[in-house]
């Protein structure tokens, strides 16, 4: 028995030979589903191919940086680094009256 899995935009899954993917786009009257890769790859599947595949659905990645094509000095922000050294709490300098 072979459960048939709906498209979804946004949805996760991971194919037979072990690779992830989310469904960015599905073109409903030309049957068409388009897929992107962890990795940023971008394919185009139609929709009778994608009902003849293996696949598991699965939940997105922790690492949303795959497909993104970013390092981890390129997040913005220094994941390492938990305050900043010229931070000044202003309660320091609050007097009471």
């Amino acid at each position: 028995m072979t459960l048939e899995m709906t498209p979804n935009v946004g949805d996760w899954y991971q194919n037979a030979s072990g690779e992830s993917f989310e469904i960015v786009a599905y073109d409903m009257s030309r049957g068409l589903i388009e897929i992107q890769y962890f990795d940023g790859t971008i394919e185009e599947i139609d929709v009778d191919s994608w009902h003849e595949q293996f696949m598991v659905a699965i939940e997105p990645p922790e690492d949303w940086s795959g497909s993104m094509d970013m390092d981890r000095q390129d997040y913005g922000v220094d994941l390492e680094e938990n305050q900043h050294l010229n931070f000044e709490n202003p309660l320091d300098t609050f007097e009471e009256r």
